[in-house]
């Protein structure tokens, strides 16, 4: 007679923030009840929630009238019937971090799709769940659906990683990508974004590359166990991209978009995220729409990349549910990889020290004598260019055309000084806009 399978007693969770993707968790979890508890060999089961608004109409389960209810989360935390908080509150400090860290002092595993928590305070939060040996887990903090992190955590984890690149904000990349299939310029289709609910109201988080530069932080503490060190990434959003310049980049033979980069240089480690010219011919540069992608290279595995929804209710929760999985199997990892006792305080690259190729877009009065005066100055700074257009000619004796140039390689500070120079000519119109140029 074949023995009975005996599961171990339920996993029980609280849920704090009931928005878009915590609602979405709850209905992952009652949706996939079943097949859940088989995965994970007891049941994953929602006891408690916190939300601010009880009253508010939400589509829940009709047992979520069982639930005990927090108005403040950390209550919730204290809760002797909750093994693991899903904290999906948001923000880098207040009320999400107070959560975690009673959480975590109480003896409670974490599940979080904070990044902002977690690119200011990451390692400090690894060292309080080591320390009360419980699980610190986020995979839905970078890239929704995508389980990148695990595959740098578990996949990839005999190599050293020599760099990371990827599209991590689906709100900048659906922008750009309606640009170039549209003609129409950024202003346009941020209404549209936003209508679509593809933006925020106040969508400065994601345009100015903020959400990028969180997630990149994170990523970058995983890849190359160091703390999380958001201060030294480079960020730059994407506002000043004119439908001008994504036609020039299409017949020069790139795309435009916005990349966030980390990788190891000899003078340190280089985080940035800002708007670059891509190859059209490679892989990331056709990623498009709301979609995320992560390329990652190791010293053994070579380049591999993942592709998915970066965000929404249903990848968010898929990804907060595999974690969740993990800790009721006992498959948890250390939160970035290694002890947090050894995460490094790593060297930083600084941007100046950047050597790159770069797209320059200038406005000038259309007159003699202008394009000898700027590649003077580029000359002066020893930068050459390898390409030139200029369209056109303007209506009226003080018209202005455009002209643009893609360089050979320079040196970022020796680009800077060159720009400076320039945007103070008489015959310029507008600042110079700079966009570097990436081949991944």
């Amino acid at each position: 007679m074949a023995k009975s399978i005996v599961k171990a007693p339920p996993l029980r969770i609280g849920v704090a923030g009931l928005g878009v993707v915590g609602s979405g968790v709850v209905r992952l979890l009652h949706e996939r009840a079943a097949s859940l508890s088989d995965r994970a060999g007891r049941p994953i089961q929602v006891v408690a929630v916190s939300a601010r608004d009880r009253r508010k109409k939400r589509d829940l389960p009709k047992q979520s009238s069982s639930w005990r209810w927090y108005k403040d989360a950390a209550d919730l935390a204290s809760d002797p019937e909750v093994d693991v908080v899903v904290e999906l509150i948001g923000g880098a400090d207040g009320i999400a971090k107070r959560l975690c860290e009673t959480a975590l002092k109480a003896g409670k595993g974490v599940v979080t799709a904070n990044k902002a928590m977690l690119a200011m305070h990451g390692d400090k939060l690894a060292a309080l769940a080591e320390k009360q040996d419980v699980p610190l887990a986020f995979e839905a903090a970078v890239a929704g659906g995508i389980p990148i992190l695990k595959a740098l955590r578990e996949g990839l984890a005999g190599n050293g990683i020599k760099q990371l690149h990827g599209i991590l904000n689906g709100t900048c990349n659906y922008i750009l990508t309606e640009m170039r299939e549209t003609g129409r310029d950024f202003a346009d289709v941020l209404r549209e974004a936003q209508a679509l609910g593809y933006a925020e109201a106040d969508p400065s988080f994601d345009i100015d590359g903020v959400d990028a530069a969180h997630k990149l932080t994170v990523l970058a503490g995983l890849a190359f166990n160091q703390k999380v060190d958001f201060k030294s990434v480079h960020v730059e959003g994407i506002r000043h991209i004119s439908a001008v310049d994504i036609a020039f980049a299409k017949e020069f033979g790139y795309r435009i978009k916005l990349l966030a980069i980390a990788r190891r240089t000899p003078k340190g480690i280089e985080q940035r995220v800002h708007p670059c010219l891509v190859p059209a011919g490679i892989s990331i540069a056709h990623v498009d729409g709301v979609f995320n992608a992560v390329a990652a290279e190791g010293d053994f595995v070579g380049k591999v990349m993942f592709e998915g929804r970066g965000a929404g209710s249903n990848p968010t929760a898929s990804a907060v549910v595999a974690d969740l999985v993990d800790i009721a199997t006992g498959r948890s990892s250390l939160a970035f990889g290694v002890p947090a006792t050894k995460l490094s305080v790593s060297k930083s690259a600084a941007m100046a020290d950047h050597v790159g190729r770069y797209y320059i877009r200038l406005i000038v009065k259309d007159q003699p004598g202008v394009l000898a005066d700027v590649s003077a100055i580029l000359r002066d700074h020893r930068i050459s260019i390898e390409s030139l257009v200029q369209r056109g000619r303007a209506e009226g004796a003080n018209g202005s055309v455009p002209v643009l140039l893609i360089s050979h390689e320079a040196r970022e500070a020796d680009m800077a000084r060159a720009l400076k120079r320039i945007g103070k000519l008489r015959s310029m119109q507008e600042p110079p806009r700079l966009i570097r140029i990436e081949a991944p």
